[in-house]
């Protein structure tokens, strides 16, 4: 989920519940992700990340799964926010492999062990090396599955050969982390999907994997299909999915402000007329 903010760029706690509350109720999401990269979580404070937390699970965490993005370069300040998250009510901690410093496999390894054995909840690994510049090797999953509380994997690798043999070989649960790849990963047994163009077809991709799930791979495709021109302009890499993902919040009447902060750029009139036409052409908005 992105985080709202108003447009003096500060925290807009009314926004994000008012968003949070539309994506469970209205538009068929049963959990949400807060302070992901799409929650430009680096650029929120630790005491910002709590009181979203707390907000949003106030409004919806009697009725949604809620995860907190807990994952920094540093491990000692993620087991800090790993704690601060149970405190607060979280229902489980999204983990990213540390970014920029490159720490081999057994250092990983060591870290999201680190982070599991901090607080009494469920861990999802995040293995996007785009962002991060470092893989989680197959090896190191299925090690690190052996790990009572680390039971899922956000994929936004696209290795769907070795994520199959992790979920083969060590039982974890996947989720796809990228939006071009939700029928891939659905196909080859992932368990749904962590999605940024959800903000606005939540309900297309819930119908997705209950096609797949119903066996009915004709439909499924046929939703995927439906749902190109939406994923290729809201994750656009002449812009960036938190970005448009915003645009497409606030054309929808969801938050206030399309405000990003530095080192992004609020979407600009083009881009917003781009989002405006896939919502439109979708009947989303009228």
């Amino acid at each position: 989920m992105v985080t709202p903010f108003a447009e003096d760029a500060s925290l807009d706690l009314d926004g994000a519940v008012r968003l949070a509350t539309h994506l469970v109720d209205h538009d068929r999401h049963d959990g949400l992700v807060l302070s992901g990269t799409t929650g430009e979580s680096p650029t929120t404070s630790d005491a910002e990340k709590e009181a979203l937390l707390r907000a949003v699970i106030d409004a919806v965490g009697d009725r949604a799964i809620i995860v907190a993005g807990v994952g920094t370069n540093d491990t000692s300040h993620t087991i800090h926010l790993a704690e601060q998250a149970a405190k607060a009510g979280a229902h489980g901690l999204l983990v990213v492999t540390p970014y920029y410093n490159k720490p081999p496999q057994p250092a990983l390894l060591a870290h999201f062990i680190a982070v599991a054995d901090s607080t009494d909840l469920p861990v999802m690994l995040y293995d996007i090396p785009g962002r991060t510049g470092t893989a989680i090797d197959t090896e190191t999953l299925i090690r690190a599955g052996d790990h009572d509380r680390i039971v899922a994997v956000k994929d936004a690798k696209g290795d769907l050969f070795g994520g199959s043999e992790v979920m083969a070989r060590g039982g974890l649960a996947y989720y796809s982390g990228d939006d071009p790849l939700n029928l891939a990963w659905l196909a080859h047994g992932a368990s749904g999907v962590i999605s940024v163009v959800g903000h606005g077809f939540g309900t297309s991709y819930a119908q997705m994997i209950d096609a797949v799930e119903a066996g009915n791979m004709m439909r499924a495709r046929e939703i995927h299909s439906q749902l190109i021109p939406a994923v290729k302009t809201i994750m656009s890499r002449e812009s960036q999915g938190a970005i448009r993902a915003k645009a497409v919040a606030q054309l929808l009447g969801l938050i206030d402000s399309r405000r990003v902060r530095g080192p992004l750029l609020d979407a600009t009139d083009d881009d917003v007329a781009l989002v405006r036409d896939v919502l439109v052409t979708a009947g989303a908005l009228h």
